[in-house]
């Protein structure tokens, strides 16, 4: 793969499956160049057809193309299955909530929200959408003509939650809930008053006003300076339950709880199971008999801020009040893999599992039992069901996103959406390895090889978070580096996600310790089991965490030919101030104390560096932000190191996974340009002087 085959990476959403278990529609989506922006369709799957069956060229069963908007996302079918909701966003503009007739027709537009919907859910009548959408203070954002950005009021910051790293400042546009009905999908549009009817309306034909007017009229049910998640109905219709913080002191923690609301309006109640410790609760639904309540935490210690490599556990509480169960288990699972609940039957829920480097699909039930229903070397994104029929997306190593019908514990493939991917671009199998540390323990992990004989010129690569995970999923930055004529080692040391609680806390307050240990003896393992592996040649590069491993380890090792430090965690100290999370981040990881931060820290100890070092950073990163980067850059040329710095303007921490295509090509062929100059290979030759 190279960098000019970006666009040919469709990624698909979780699945909409219609009642009657006939269809699925998912969100289709990709780089585009042209757009330099991220352009999808939704596209309808047949449920019946099978991708290997000799009738799949049948148009009438093959996936096509559903929508023609620039970028429709997240599909809902109604409950009754006779609208399909969606999120539209034109090439200029912001998502806005759409329903079409599930049969096909023309999408009607619902809101107007200034800064779009985020997301939105049906009610079980099907009559009403309850939406969530960023409300800009007055003044801000727009909402007064002739009053951009640079000519806004001053804020007075007072608490420590002021900023997000990809939205900006939060206080002044918190996450609202709105509740619309659905207008009659058969009904004549209304037309917008024009010429001498549109001067009757006198004072009133205000055209914006009159604009508004076409659409529903939205309800907003929650007022308070607190973003509002998870939104969703309560069994009978009658109830919004939503996750926030809300609650005294919110400023100088990190709990979140559960919160139910009158769907016609009223002040939201917290929802406190009887044994409740302090929680940050991510997603909660009622189940479908209405009878209990799931919901999915994670323990934050007597402290509210004890959240490092803190498994995410599913509970059930008896939707009229009462104690709390783990349904899972805390040591074992981590069922952080999916941001929603998804309901099965009268009392049971869907959750996905972190699991070694895949991401598996679990069912629990309120009342007891617990069924794994798939698992194996994919990454499991989404899963609904609709008819009986359990559908599935997931990416594996092979595709960036399909979807799958699951009949008894078997995947039944429907789709095929990274076929050109792999036919243009060829695509390298990753090799699973297990290889152990300097104290026995075992390191797991991925060998992804070039074409061709060795020896390969070998990138460590590490990943981020610190609480993350490689996987089996087909992964771009692999495949690119791979296709330059690199072999790639990817593990997951200790304090990765995947692994087991204890696996990822064993750094906490330790950084830099048997996580470094671990990613060198995953290397040191790997060139003395393959010959094909160029021991003498060898680079390290990551990002985030894996900016803050890489600085770490070249001021501890220095065999490394050249290193890449990209949005890396590099001081803690300044950190604390400039992050938005630093506030507690840096005290968890590292402990609280300066001397605990200076042993830890890449800043205090680059007057070790020696490696020709690139750093990557992007301009609005708010999470490791730039001067982490121009920090760690004027220290390594002030003391004679070859170093870079590459800064990518408009872009924040998320630039590799979701930056503009032109950003993320660009920043693949320059990093290979380094690797060039220090780190050659077949493919990649040094440049001609």
């Amino acid at each position: 793969m190279k960098s000019e085959h970006l666009p040919l990476l469709n990624s698909v959403s979780a699945p909409a499956v219609h009642p009657d278990g006939s269809r699925a529609v998912v969100s289709v989506l990709r780089p585009d160049f042209d757009a330099d922006a991220y352009v999808g369709q939704l596209w309808t799957v047949p449920l019946g057809q099978d991708l290997t069956h000799p009738d799949f060229n049948d148009p009438d069963q093959r996936p096509r193309r559903l929508t023609r908007g620039f970028r429709d996302t997240a599909p809902d079918f109604s409950p009754d299955g006779r609208a399909l909701g969606f999120l539209r966003a034109a090439a200029d503009g912001k998502p806005q909530l759409f329903v079409v007739e599930a049969a096909g027709g023309e999408p009607q537009l619902l809101t107007a929200a200034p800064l779009g919907v985020s997301s939105f859910t049906w009610s079980p009548d099907s009559r009403s959408i309850l939406f969530s959408a960023r409300t800009p203070d007055e003044g801000r954002y727009g909402s007064v003509d002739g009053v951009s950005a640079g000519s806004e009021d001053a804020r007075l910051i007072t608490d420590f939650q002021y900023r997000m790293n990809g939205v900006g400042y939060t206080a002044d546009k918190p996450l609202q809930l709105f509740i619309l009905e659905v207008p009659q999908l058969d009904a004549e549009p209304k037309v917008a008053p024009a010429g001498r009817a549109l001067k009757a309306l006198g004072t009133a034909a205000d055209p914006a006003e009159n604009a508004a007017g076409l659409l529903p009229a939205a309800k907003q049910l929650t007022t308070a300076p607190a973003d509002h998640n998870g939104a969703g109905f309560s069994a009978d219709g009658g109830t919004a339950y939503f996750t926030a913080a809300l609650h005294d002191g919110r400023d100088t923690d990190l709990v979140s709880g559960i919160y139910a609301l009158p769907v016609t309006g009223g002040q939201p109640q917290a929802v406190v199971p009887a044994n409740a410790g302090r929680q940050s609760i991510s997603a909660v639904r009622q189940s479908a008999d209405g009878q209990w309540l799931f919901f999915l935490a994670q323990d934050l210690g007597a402290s509210g801020l004890d959240f490092v490599a803190r498994n995410t556990v599913l509970y059930a509480m008896p939707a009229a009040g009462g104690h709390a169960t783990a349904l899972s288990d805390a040591e074992a699972l981590d069922l952080s893999g999916g941001s929603r609940l998804e309901l099965r039957g009268g009392a049971g829920a869907l959750v996905l599992n972190n699991a070694r480097g895949t991401v598996e699909l679990h069912e629990f039930v309120a009342t007891g039992g617990h069924t794994i229903l798939l698992e194996g070397n994919r990454v499991v994104t989404g899963a609904a069901e609709g008819g009986g029929t359990l559908v599935v997306s997931f990416s594996d190593s092979t595709t960036a996103g399909d979807v799958a019908v699951l009949d008894g514990g078997q995947v039944r493939r429907l789709t095929d959406f990274s076929a050109q991917l792999r036919t243009v671009a060829g695509i390298s199998e990753p090799q699973e390895l297990t290889l152990a540390s300097a104290d026995g323990y075992p390191v797991h992990g991925w060998l992804v090889k070039p074409a061709g004989p060795g020896p390969h010129p070998v990138l460590l690569n590490i990943h981020g978070g610190p609480f993350a995970q490689f996987g089996v999923a087909l992964f771009d930055e692999a495949q690119v580096y791979a296709g330059a004529g690199y072999a790639v080692l990817m593990c997951n040391p200790r304090g990765s996600a995947g692994y087991g609680q204890a696996h990822g806390r064993s750094i906490k307050e330790r950084m830099g310790t048997v996580d470094m240990q671990d990613v060198l003896a995953f290397l040191d393992g790997a060139v003395g089991k393959f010959e094909d592996l160029d021991a003498a040649n060898v680079g390290i590069m990551g990002g985030s965490y894996g900016g803050y491993l890489t600085a770490w380890t070249i001021s501890h090792d220095h065999r490394f030919r050249a290193a890449i430090v990209e949005r890396g965690f590099l001081d803690p100290v300044s950190f604390t101030g400039s992050s938005d999370i630093g506030w507690f981040f840096g005290g968890e990881y590292t402990g609280p104390a300066a001397e605990q931060m200076a042993a830890q820290s890449p800043m205090a100890r680059v007057q070790h560096v020696r490696t020709p070092s690139l750093v990557i950073h992007s301009e609005e990163d708010l999470r490791c932000p730039v001067e982490q980067g121009q920090r760690y850059f004027t220290a390594l040329k002030q003391q004679g190191v070859e170093t870079g710095f590459l800064v990518f303007p408009g872009e924040n921490h998320e630039l590799s996974r979701s930056g503009t295509p032109h950003h993320r090509k660009q920043r693949f062929d320059e990093i290979l340009k380094w690797w060039a100059r220090y780190l050659p290979s077949a493919s990649n030759p040094a440049p001609q002087p």
